[in-house]
Order: C-alpha cells, then structure tokens, then sequence
C-alpha cells in the first residue's frame, strides 16, 4: 500500500531557511545602503567597484537566495493568514496558487533581473 506525500514539510523547509536568512541578511543590507552610505557614515562604494560585486556569480546566487527565500517565507505565511486568520479554508486551492505561484513568478523575475547584471 502506497501512501500519497504531501509537499508540507518541503514548504515549512523553505518559509522556515527564507524567515532566517531574510532577518540575517535583509536588515544589514538596509542599514548599509539606506541609512549608513546615505548619511556618510561608511564610506559608500564606487559604482565600478558594486557592479563588480554583484556580477560575480557566488554574489549572483547569494542574492537570487535571498529573493527566492524570501519570497517563499512571504508566500507561505501569507497562505496560513488567510487560511486562519481570515478563515478562507474553503478557497485553499486559488489560495495556494496564488501565494506559491507568485512566490515562482517573483524567483523568475529575479533571476532574470540579477542575469542582467551579468
């Protein structure tokens, strides 16, 4: 007897890495480029020097984590506020659709805005 897997555990896998890595990583990268090379606190890079970070292919893919992380962190606690706080069980498949297929369409969207920079 087969039992049928639910994806479950993949997707409390992923909002689980993409809460921890966004509340590492996003406040730092907020900090430096809108609070601390904007007032002069740091001294702010030069524009040659940035884009030579992010074209390079580890930065690439450490950012495209972010976004593909953090978006699905999004997607799922969107999902389980309208399932339990706003009570919309019985529209739980458009529901899924809408907050996983989003979470797919905005990873897309990244990746082809972070290849640009290649």
């Amino acid at each position: 007897m087969t039992t049928k897997r639910s994806p479950e555990p993949f997707v409390w896998l992923l909002f689980s890495s993409g809460g921890m890595v966004t509340a590492l990583l996003v406040p730092v990268l907020l900090f430096l480029f809108g609070v601390a090379f904007p007032l002069g606190l740091l001294p702010a890079p030069d524009h040659a020097y940035l884009a030579s970070v992010v074209s390079h292919p580890i930065t690439l893919l450490v950012l495209f984590g972010l976004c593909v992380l953090a978006l699905f962190h999004w997607a799922h606690r969107f999902r389980y506020t309208l399932y339990d706080g706003l009570q919309l069980k019985k529209y739980s498949v458009p529901i899924t659709i809408f907050c996983y297929g989003g979470a797919v369409v905005g990873s897309i969207i990244a990746a082809i805005v972070l290849l640009r920079a290649l």
